[in-house]
């Protein structure tokens, strides 16, 4: 896997930041920077939240040790600025964070996928395996599929293990547990 290079913007790489950051979004609407790129998602729909819930459900109850899940954090990561579906902290981890938190230290990112699918598979993949995150769960709604990619190199995830909707899958240490999918289904 070979990193990306960075995406020259005609604005500049300073000037779109700092648009991107005086971007005002409407209510429950979120606004990603993203390989030089800004957009701006609406609400997720119910199957969406209800993916979240079921894997926040496992991860606060089965995971070997306590970690804090937080939704919709910023990170700021090489390609960009992401806002996850979830992102898997240690416990207090961005106590003392702003808005956008630097990515280190990030156990796991998981995303369902919704408005733009591609993103999800492709792009936040790639910039959160260029944070160094260990381990990137995808829940592909469209495809049917739960991906976790991990043993992030070089810009993207060397390893990956993806199982339909209903089949479990094992996360690694310090999470330790099988992640039931049958209720994505």
């Amino acid at each position: 896997m070979v990193a990306m290079p960075a995406v020259e913007h005609p604005l500049g790489e300073d000037s779109l930041l700092q648009a991107f950051l005086e971007l005002e979004t409407p209510p429950g609407y979120k606004a990603e920077l993203i390989e030089g790129e800004i957009f701006v998602t609406p609400p997720p729909d119910g199957e969406h939240e209800t993916a979240f819930s079921l894997l926040n459900r496992q991860f606060m109850r089965k995971a070997e040790a306590e970690f804090d899940l937080s939704g919709n954090k910023g990170l700021i990561v090489p390609t960009g600025r992401f806002i996850p579906d979830g992102t898997v902290s240690p416990v207090g981890h961005f106590l003392n964070s702003d808005s956008w938190a630097d990515a280190a230290g990030v156990l796991l990112v998981f995303e369902v996928t919704s408005t733009a699918p591609h993103r999800d598979r492709e792009t936040k993949r790639r910039g959160c395996a260029a944070a160094g995150i260990p381990c990137y769960l995808l829940v592909d709604r469209s495809e049917g599929m739960v991906t976790l990619f991990t043993s992030p190199e070089n810009g993207d995830y060397t390893e990956k293990e993806p199982v339909p909707f209903g089949k479990p899958i094992d996360l690694p240490a310090p999470f330790s547990f099988t992640l039931d999918t049958a209720p994505l289904r």
